[in-house]
């Protein structure tokens, strides 16, 4: 098993192609890739919508794919992401949220353009809407702001304009972690809290969100992903057994111009953590089942 269980498409913040997901995944050597793009499913659909089913598949595979998303929480007035890993990416209560939070991610945007129009810079509404994007992110605005000269970098645009200290902050409202946890497990799926070490937590405050996940029925963490510290990753796996969650992986891929987080670069686990791993869940083989294979044909036939 080699899955990559965490990336991104152009439909949220994103730079590439569900193509470029596929061809990549495939020469890498992928066994299962999940497309897990910020509260929406329009990759997912696209991907359905060219692919076989699994199950209908008369080639070999050379690779399966996954149903996913990534849900913005809040906890705590921190933003917290949960991956959930799908069987009907369609169910209405997933689908009920994630326009809910869509819409969220629509009016944080018009207010941030408005901020902006304050400080002098206009035009971020129609860049926006230029975008293939469903998921509208401040990575967005940071990407308007370096391409019209206003800041040399994203790291800057954040900085200076979108992070909490900027000109143009506006502060997100996301969902709960239990609003979350319920819409994915009403689409049959697997609830993974995303890249833990990431917030800016301690060790107790960390192990407070992970109780708080588990009561809220959380089923998995991820405890590989790229640029991981083996320090961080061994409290991962700690934390894991404590609260007795399955171990997940991905890269958190988002460009093909960000090498640190490339297509299914992220440490293997460990035969030991292993036994525990996501694709030893009861739900893993429906998820699986539901999913799409991709075959040397489908592959041709795939659109650019």
């Amino acid at each position: 098993m080699y899955p990559d269980l965490h990336t991104h498409s152009l439909y949220s913040d994103g730079s590439e192609t569900t193509r470029y997901l596929l061809t990549t995944a495939v020469a890498k050597g992928l066994s299962h890739l999940a497309l897990t793009d910020h509260d929406c499913i329009s990759g997912v659909r696209e991907l359905w919508q060219h692919l076989p089913e699994a199950h209908d598949s008369a080639s070999t595979p050379l690779l399966t794919v996954l149903a996913g998303v990534e849900i913005s929480c809040d906890w705590n007035g921190l933003e917290i992401h949960v991956v959930g890993l799908l069987e009907t990416p369609e169910a209405p209560a997933l689908q009920t949220l994630l326009g809910e939070q869509q819409q969220r991610r629509v009016e944080r945007m018009a207010a941030i353009d408005s901020k902006l129009a304050a400080a002098g810079i206009t035009g971020l509404g129609s860049a926006l809407a230029a975008l293939p994007a469903t998921a509208l992110t401040r990575s967005h605005a940071a990407d308007f702001l370096v391409a019209q000269g206003h800041c040399k970098n994203k790291e800057k645009a954040f900085k200076s304009y979108l992070a909490k200290r900027g000109k143009a902050y506006v502060a997100a409202a996301w969902c709960s972690l239990s609003e979350a946890v319920k819409a994915i497990e009403s689409a049959g799926g697997i609830a993974v809290l995303a890249h833990p070490s990431r917030y800016p937590l301690t060790r107790r405050k960390l192990a407070a969100l992970l109780s708080d996940f588990k009561l809220a029925g959380g089923e998995a963490m991820e405890v590989s992903y790229a640029n991981l510290d083996p320090n961080a990753k061994k409290r991962l796996l700690e934390l894991a057994a404590e609260f007795d969650l399955m171990h997940s992986c991905g890269s958190d891929f988002h460009t093909a111009q960000a090498s640190w987080t490339a297509l299914g670069k992220f440490p293997k686990l460990e035969p030991s953590a292993i036994k525990n791993a996501i694709w030893q869940h009861p739900k893993w083989h429906l998820i699986e089942q539901a999913g799409r294979h991709v075959t040397e044909a489908s592959l041709a036939k795939y659109p650019d």
